[in-house]
């Protein structure tokens, strides 16, 4: 059971969602300048997905033929391109991006488990931004660190 406050929860879905932002910024930029954006990626991966607990899952954002993933060199794909899965993995941290900012809508607990929902902004380095619907849900480890267990994230609906 989740010994948090309200508050101690929204702070610590903070902090994990302006790691996982950072993060994916900066796996672009190693990307760019030629350093190991493979060792930063399996890195943030190992950090903030909780992998270890077991299966996670995910639903990419760019992702048509291959949309759903639950193993780690499946994310490893997706976000780099790296011994790809699928064809259309180009590697979504590579874009590269300059910034990104979560909306949150609301999150709610059960158990221990936190599930979050809202809005994601990605700016990319010719000022173009692109807003992401995502859920996420997440898990307290040992360490009392919150990890990600589920991630689903879309461009919005259109008509």
């Amino acid at each position: 059971m989740i010994n948090y406050t309200s508050t101690e929860i929204s702070k610590n879905i903070s902090d994990i969602q302006e790691k996982w932002g950072s993060s994916i910024i900066e796996i672009g930029k190693a990307y760019l300048d030629k350093k190991d954006y493979l060792k930063l990626t399996e890195n943030f991966l190992d950090d903030l997905y909780y992998f270890n607990k077991g299966k996670v899952l995910f639903k990419p954002t760019k992702a048509s033929h291959k949309q759903f993933r639950n193993k780690r060199n499946e994310f490893i794909s997706y976000f780099i391109g790296h011994n790809k899965v699928s064809d259309e993995d180009k590697g979504f941290a590579l874009e590269p991006w300059k910034n990104i900012n979560f909306q949150n809508f609301d999150f709610i607990t059960y158990d221990d488990i936190v599930i979050s929902m809202g809005n994601y902004l990605f700016t990319d380095y010719e000022n173009k931004k692109t807003k992401v619907e995502y859920s996420f849900g997440y898990m307290f480890n040992q360490e009392s660190k919150l990890k990600i267990i589920f991630h689903h994230s879309s461009i919005p609906y259109k008509q």
